[in-house]
Order: C-alpha cells, then structure tokens, then sequence
C-alpha cells in the first residue's frame, strides 16, 4: 500500500453544513467573549489560509480535489462554496487547537473538550436532515510528497536550532509534533467513526499518514509565528509597564 492509494473522502448533507457553520459563529464568539483576540486571528488565519490551499491548490491547480451532490460533479461556483465553508470550519478549528495549546491556554481543556466534542457529535446530529447526498475527495499523489518533504525540512532546521542553542532556549519538539498529530487525528477519527470518512482497506492507512504529515508540516512555522507574536506582546506589555512608572 503506498500513498496514492490514500483519497480522503467525505460525505454529509446540507444539514451538517448548517449545523457546522453556526458552530464556527459561536466559537468566534466565545473567543471574543474571552478577550483571546490572538487565537481569534490566527483562527482566523487557518480558515483563509485553508481556502487558499483547498480551492487554490487543490482544486484549480493539481485537480486533486471534486464535490459530487447527488452524484453529479459540481460546477466552479458551487465546489468554491462547499470548500469555503470546509477551509473555514477547519481551519478556524485547527488553528484555534493549535494556538490554545501553544499558549497552554488557561482555558485549554475547556475549548478541546468544545471542539472535539462537537466533531464527534455533530454527524449525529446532522443526520436528523437525511442521507448524505454530497461527496468530496482528493487524490494525493500530486501533494503528499512535497507535503512531507515541508515536513523534514521544517523539523530538521528545529532540530539544528536546539542542537546550537542552550538547554533553557531549546524547543520542545516532542509537545509540537503532539499537537500537530493530535489535532489532525481528533478530527480524522471523529469522521472515520462517525460514517463521514468511509471504511474500508484504506482508512486505517489514511488515518495514519494524513496525521502525521498534513497538520503537523506546518507546526514549525506556526511555532515560528507564535514565537514571534509573543515577543510582540511581551514587549508591548514592558512599554505600557514603563510608561505607567513615568
């Protein structure tokens, strides 16, 4: 079995769209109502930064990606729609993970326990609204090996960097590859059990490569952003420190 046997699919109905578009709402909402405006735009962020990739890249470019609704492939308007709300639901919830526990956030179980609950639950729910008549897959061929190459590379210079640097400075590559699995799988499983991803000869296959490679390439460079947001905000808090003593 080799990686262009893996094609992520998946297939739900308008409800779940509804359903799953409301949760984002609230889950912005509940950033704002606690003041985490950096995981609100880094969310943010992942959502737009998805988009580009899924209907850019995807779709447009490598032709990977196709949205079937009532088994007939969808036209241009449509396919950007669906990847829109896609790119928005996961990347807002992907980065948000990502950025909590990052931060180790004083509300970090409380927003997992809101996410993850809410991807294992929410076919349930949408079920409520009939079969699922929309499909949508990608091949991986084109991608997954420049995915894992980005994957080396990012860990490689990480792992330079600690080797140069003191013990106190250096990064914790075991907590970052943790939560670039971690989110990827929690969401990866939820589908699996829940009917949304199929099961079949593949899915324990695609389970495994697409958590360790497709969230996790990119913790290097998250851990990178967020390094440099926090020396943003320590030293905006030093300013405001020194201009109350004058």
């Amino acid at each position: 079995m080799g990686l262009e046997q893996i094609t992520p699919t998946r297939t739900f109905n308008l409800l779940y769209i509804i359903l799953d578009s409301i949760f984002i709402i609230i889950l912005i909402g509940l950033l704002l109502w606690k003041k985490k405006k950096s995981t609100l735009y880094f969310s943010l962020f992942g959502g737009i930064l998805y988009f580009l990739v899924d209907y850019g890249y995807f779709y447009l470019i490598s032709h990977s990606r196709i949205i079937y609704y009532n088994e007939t492939i969808c036209n241009n308007s449509i396919t950007a729609l669906i990847l829109l709300w896609m790119s928005l639901s996961y990347g807002i919830t992907n980065f948000a993970f990502i950025w909590l526990c990052l931060k180790k956030d004083e509300h970090l179980k409380e927003f997992l326990l809101l996410i993850i609950g809410w991807w294992l639950i929410i076919p349930s729910i949408a079920s409520l609204g009939g079969a699922n008549n929309i499909m949508t897959y990608r091949t991986t061929t084109a991608y997954h090996g420049y995915m894992a190459l980005l994957l080396a590379i990012g860990y490689f210079i990480l792992i330079i960097y600690n080797l140069c640097t003191s013990k106190e400075k250096r990064v914790n590559l075991l907590w970052l590859n943790g939560i670039g699995i971690s989110v990827q799988f929690a969401w990866e499983f939820a589908l699996l059990i829940n009917g949304i991803r199929p099961f079949n000869e593949n899915s324990l296959f695609t389970l495994i490569v697409d958590s360790l490679i497709e969230t996790n390439l990119g913790m290097p460079i998250i851990f990178g952003i967020y390094k440099v947001v926090e020396a943003i905000h320590i030293r905006k808090q030093n300013q405001i420190a020194m201009d109350n003593i004058e």
